[in-house]
């Protein structure tokens, strides 16, 4: 009868039932347990975590009070140091040289101990005068705090005294049994450093430094506010729910009866999870109505892409090849849609296929004609031109032109070199021997008026660049800078490696540009201009926009009258291995 009656439900009806008693109740029935065991593990974790956090600073606090009261062992037992406080000098240079013999540990505690910030020993030896690391012991200083605080105590061990203006070490270093005189040793903690240590611990509470009477000498609130007020633990203001956690100092005499106390707020710890209630609430709601709303637009759905796939199966009869429209769905019923498309693709392109490989080949043996013709005349081209520049060498030299002779010589080595290169990367040597082709033609040209030096590190000739990157600075300098210009020219370039650039330097006395020439020229090379054929400026500032992205700098000095400083910066570690070399379509 059940089942009976489960047929007769519409599919809308039974998947809105099977959502509600096999995923609506599950899920919030495992919202409830899962937040439950949540708050469990997450509060364990979190007391595991701040009880790690407080023995870390725990052991950081004592090391930090360990190293000043080491040094404050230190000075109580150097004999140099007791002389020098307890003796009666003759003169004022035996007492400078009783000082030197002591100054080296004053020096050693200074450098080798950041936890502390000062180092005093105050003595009424009216002998001893006052100098960096030592002050005389006078009423005021019998009438501090904490030179009364050490009173009582009769032993000569370091005593740890806290108050507003910071952790102290203190150390009586005379004995009024065998010593005429009284001296105490304070050392002052660093403060910052201790800060830092509090700072940076990850307990996520309340931190107390508590004295053996359990006074609170210092502490830090969650917020990171510090004090160093003393105040009484009994007195404390602790949340409503907390969690505590105390470790107490036992291994030494000056830190014993001394603690660090830590508070947690329950609350604080367990706030996010315990909002994670009221979405409960609202998930229960949510995953309830709204997924009875989509239930009914999905079964909605169902029907109407079955009918559509339906009527496309029909009209395939009439050879109208339609595809259903498809719109990445990847439930059952789009990947038959998905698959009948392709379905009736696969059909019209085998009907089609034969006709389309026939052209498509016949178009393609053409191609292949004009590539190889092509080619055979960009053979021919340039062999005629370089024949044609040697035979007018040759008849300069015989008729003694030696200097048209070599300037022709440059001009073809040039023109060669600027066709034979069919790699992006070429060596810095083959680039500076295009430079020097260059400027050897410049000099020819400008008759005398023109020198140049080249310096460059030699371990960087067979680094790659691309290439072309330098020549065209050297072209601008000769033909703006040295052309202008009234007098002998000069221009020099230095190639050399600083950490992991390469830097390019070219500087010329030449006619140099204004500000705003200079300006306009900077404008020029940002704008995103599409690359000319020619080689400049413009052109060799994209590619290497292209090349190294923000990683390459280029910067340019420049007054009127006095010439123009080009600084080209490359990355080392970004060049890229030698291209193999193409084979050449002509005989050089």
């Amino acid at each position: 009868m059940f089942k009976s009656h489960i047929n007769h439900l519409k599919l809308r009806n039974k998947l809105i039932l099977i959502y509600t008693a096999c995923v609506f109740i599950p899920i919030v029935l495992t919202h409830i347990i899962f937040y439950n065991v949540t708050t469990h593990n997450i509060k364990e974790q979190k007391t595991v975590d701040a009880n790690r956090a407080l023995m870390l600073l725990h052991k950081e606090l004592g090391a930090a009070i360990d190293d000043a009261a080491g040094i404050s062992y230190l000075y109580s037992i150097d004999k140099s140091l007791d002389h020098h406080l307890n003796a009666d000098y003759a003169s004022y240079d035996q007492y400078v040289e009783s000082l030197a013999s002591i100054e080296q540990l004053f020096n050693r505690s200074d450098k080798e101990y950041k936890t502390i910030s000062s180092t005093v020993i105050l003595s009424d030896n009216p002998m001893v005068l006052a100098s960096d690391h030592i002050v005389d012991l006078d009423d005021d200083a019998r009438h501090t705090d904490w030179y009364r605080s050490l009173q009582p105590i009769s032993h000569t061990y370091p005593y740890l005294y806290v108050d507003k203006d910071g952790i102290h070490i203190l150390q009586k270093l005379s004995d009024e049994r065998y010593h005429p005189y009284e001296h105490m040793l304070k050392i002052d903690l660093n403060m910052d450093h201790i800060h830092q240590l509090f700072d940076l611990s990850s307990f996520e509470g309340t931190l107390y430094f508590i004295d053996p009477m359990r006074q609170i000498r210092y502490s830090v609130a969650l917020d990171g506010s510090q004090s160093l007020a003393p105040a009484p633990l009994d007195g404390m203001i602790r949340p409503d729910r907390f969690i505590d956690m105390q470790l107490h100092y036992q291994n030494s005499r000056y830190l014993r009866g001394w603690s660090l106390y830590g508070v947690l707020d329950e609350g604080q710890i367990l706030s996010e999870v315990r909002q994670s209630g009221f979405y409960i609430i609202w998930l229960a709601l949510l995953t309830f109505l709204v997924p009875t709303i989509i239930i009914i637009m999905i079964s909605r759905s169902i029907h109407s892409r079955l009918k559509n796939i339906l009527i496309h199966m029909r009209r395939v009869k009439g050879k109208h090849f339609e595809p259903v429209p498809y719109d990445q769905e990847r439930d059952e019923i789009g990947q038959l849609a998905l698959e009948f498309n392709r379905m009736i693709e696969r059909i019209e392109s085998l009907i089609n296929d034969v006709y389309v490989t026939v052209i498509q080949k016949k178009e393609l043996e053409i191609r292949q004609r004009q590539a190889q013709l092509h080619a055979l005349i960009s053979q021919i081209n340039p062999h005629f031109l370089f024949n044609a520049l040697e035979t007018i060498r040759m008849r300069s030299l015989i008729k003694g032109e030696t200097e048209t002779a070599g300037t022709i010589r440059n001009m073809a080595r040039i023109f060669r070199t600027s066709i034979s290169w069919k790699r992006s990367f070429v060596s810095i040597r083959e680039e500076i021997e295009l430079i020097e082709s260059f400027l050897e033609i410049q000099k020819y040209r400008f008759a005398g008026r023109l020198t140049y030096q080249i310096s460059m590190d030699e371990a960087l000739y067979e680094t790659l660049i691309p290439k072309m990157t330098f020549l065209p600075f050297v072209e601008n300098a000769s033909i703006h800078g040295i052309e202008n210009h009234q007098g002998i020219g000069f221009i020099t370039i230095q190639i050399a490696r600083e950490g992991r650039d390469i830097v390019f330097v070219i500087a010329d006395n030449g006619a140099g540009m204004s500000e705003e020439k200079v300006k306009e020229l900077q404008q020029y090379l940002t704008e995103d201009d599409a690359i000319s054929e020619s080689v400049g400026i413009k052109n060799v500032y994209i590619r290497l926009k292209i090349c190294f992205g923000d990683d390459f700098t280029f910067v340019i000095h420049s007054q009127p009258g006095q010439g123009t400083r080009i600084t080209l910066r490359l990355p080392a570690d970004a060049m890229k291995a030698p291209e193999p070399e193409r084979p050449k379509l002509y005989e050089e």
